[in-house]
């Protein structure tokens, strides 16, 4: 059985032999915001199916390509779709494409997913940036992940800070708020959202957690923007659907693609 390390050899010869960009930016798009990676100029993408090695993603929303792009000069790489831990059970296969991206060179990553809104004053289409996170996925990476100590904030200040201005400047409002990771891929019952909101959870989603977690140990800088897509269960009467995460991502993509290119300007 092959290695991590040789698995990622052979991942990174096959994506150097087709895209010559060196990406420093990384960019995981979530489920319902896949398109903005359609509009970036002058991209080279590849498919996901057709890497050696790369995990596959089967959730609707999530096109499996990366995207190779060029915004104000700086070579970014987008994840268009990602990997959730209910789909594989493995956490080497979400945590596959921070490897890959850390090693082409990323040094700042871009997370983005859809999520229930468990604070009351969150709305579907808000966006809120997070500030801390709270893992539930019963998961966590291993010290021997860690290239670096920990820092004190996982998510970065620096980026936040950065991300509130540009909203600012583009007349869009942001939140801000703790997300809570869980596994999935049922959604939260009545009682499991109240449970995250006693605990201080903002919003709550089967993603990211455990992505930002390598991203910070291994010394990128990292940006967490949650589309808030409905409210979380018992918040709502409403029965939940992926139907309706993707119909919100929709509604604010153009929103959310004005900020985005804005902040990669911005960096």
């Amino acid at each position: 059985m092959m290695t991590l390390d040789q698995r990622l050899i052979e991942t990174l010869h096959y994506i150097r032999e087709h895209v010559k960009a060196t990406p420093t930016v990384g960019l995981i798009l979530g489920s319902g915001l896949g398109d903005f990676a359609d509009s970036l100029r002058a991209s080279t993408s590849l498919l996901t199916s057709d890497i050696p090695h790369y995990p596959p993603s089967s959730v609707e929303g999530h096109k499996g390509r990366l995207v190779f792009a060029s915004v104000s000069g700086k070579e970014v790489l987008a994840f268009q779709g990602r990997v959730h831990l209910y789909e594989s059970n493995s956490v080497e296969s979400v945590l596959y494409p921070i490897y890959v991206a850390h090693r082409l060179g990323v040094e700042t990553l871009l997370i983005t997913n859809a999520a229930g809104g468990v604070n009351r004053s969150f709305a579907p289409g808000d966006l809120m940036v997070i500030t801390d996170q709270i893992n539930l996925t019963g998961e966590h990476i291993t010290e021997t992940q860690r290239a670096k100590p920990q820092r004190s904030s996982l998510y970065s200040n620096v980026l936040s800070l950065k991300a509130f201005s540009v909203a600012e400047a583009v007349g869009l409002t942001l939140k801000a708020g703790v997300y809570v990771g869980m596994k999935g891929p049922s959604y939260e019952t009545a009682a499991e959202v109240e449970m995250v909101q006693r605990i201080g959870g903002d919003a709550v989603g089967m993603s990211t957690v455990l992505e930002a977690s390598l991203a910070g140990a291994i010394g990128m800088e990292v940006l967490g923007i949650s589309c808030i897509t409905n409210p979380g269960t018992g918040i709502s009467t409403n029965k939940l659907s992926h139907t309706e995460v993707t119909e919100v991502g929709n509604r604010v993509k153009s929103s959310f693609a004005l900020l985005l290119t804005r902040i990669l300007e911005a960096l």
